[in-house]
């Protein structure tokens, strides 16, 4: 079984709603600039000749799918893989622009939560297929809610996703279109394999109550028939980096002191005070504390890192 992946250094998440306006400003000037002086051959796309196809991910979660199911085939770009980069918050540079210039595959979370990537592609000449792995889930939002578009921790959705990618990479390189899909098959094994020890986890756990900082693993949690005891407004406060209300803050809180949780699934990436007083609250009163993170760990790949965290998860519940 891989190891755990540890707790990331914390990091202050600002507001989204101001974030995604920042951000896309941020990333259309100098888009915009080098668009009137960039060289055509800089954007030219590479995807359609030979050699290695060239695949820019919006993180490094997607990076790494990529190059499960591409192999040697592939030449991936990772926008993000530092745990202290925000997607919300992140600004294009020159290596970006050029990078989706020559993709011939780009793959991006969608959903709102890397609005960057449209915003360059809107200001590039790619001619890239795009890949957005919310559209491909079809996951939308339930009635009267918000989407939760963290759909990485939806193992039926990253299936979906394996089988597009296949395909995308097959029409960029024919020829080698078998071992793509030999690839994206093997890499659904072992979702598969996942997606068994998550109903086991069903079948021993299923109505038990835990908590969360914010909604990130809750398709997965969901799969494992695990039942969100968080005020919404918590959650929701927290993922768009506003402060939580007293009364809030206090119901959620004694979630762990009546123990109706056995687990806080906690976002190890984005903390500060609030966050930091439920996870104190949580360890006081002996809930297990599980670390999830929106970007993959150093020297893991996606199957580990899901796999280690389903296993903590029934560690905790146990």
């Amino acid at each position: 079984m891989p190891p755990l992946p540890l707790p990331l250094p914390p990091h202050p998440r600002p507001r989204r709603a101001a974030l995604r306006t920042a951000g896309a400003a941020a990333a259309a000037v100098p888009l915009l600039a080098l668009a009137a002086c960039g060289s055509p051959s800089e954007a030219a796309p590479a995807g359609t000749s030979g050699g290695a196809v060239p695949v820019v991910a919006s993180t490094n979660v997607y990076g790494d799918i990529a190059r499960t199911i591409g192999g040697a085939d592939v030449r991936v770009t990772s926008f993000i893989s530092d745990p202290g980069q925000d997607p919300h918050s992140y600004e294009a540079g020159t290596r970006n622009r050029l990078a989706l210039g020559r993709a011939g595959v780009v793959i991006e979370n969608g959903g709102g939560y890397d609005d960057f990537m449209t915003t360059m592609l809107k200001a590039s000449s790619s001619k890239a297929e795009v890949l957005d792995a919310v559209r491909i889930s079809g996951r939308t939002a339930p009635a009267g809610g918000e989407l939760n578009e963290h759909v990485w921790y939806d193992l039926p959705s990253m299936a979906l996703l394996a089988d597009r990618l296949s395909a995308a990479l097959a029409k960029a390189r024919p020829a080698r279109a078998a071992a793509f899909t030999a690839n994206a098959t093997a890499f659904k094994a072992k979702l598969k394999d996942l997606e068994g020890r998550v109903a086991a986890l069903k079948a021993a756990h299923s109505g038990d109550g835990v908590a969360i900082t914010e909604p990130v693993p809750l398709y997965l949690l969901e799969a494992a028939g695990l039942r969100n005891e968080t005020p919404e407004a918590f959650s929701e406060a927290i993922e768009e980096g506003d402060d939580v209300a007293p009364r809030t803050l206090r119901e959620t809180l004694g979630l762990f002191g009546g123990k109706k949780v056995k687990a806080l699934v906690y976002n190890a990436q984005t903390s500060g005070p609030q966050t930091e007083q439920v996870e104190k609250a949580a360890k006081d009163n002996g809930v297990a504390v599980v670390p999830v993170t929106e970007t993959l760990p150093s020297g893991q790949d996606y199957i580990g890192w899901m796999a280690g965290t389903i296993a903590a998860l029934g560690k905790a519940l146990s």
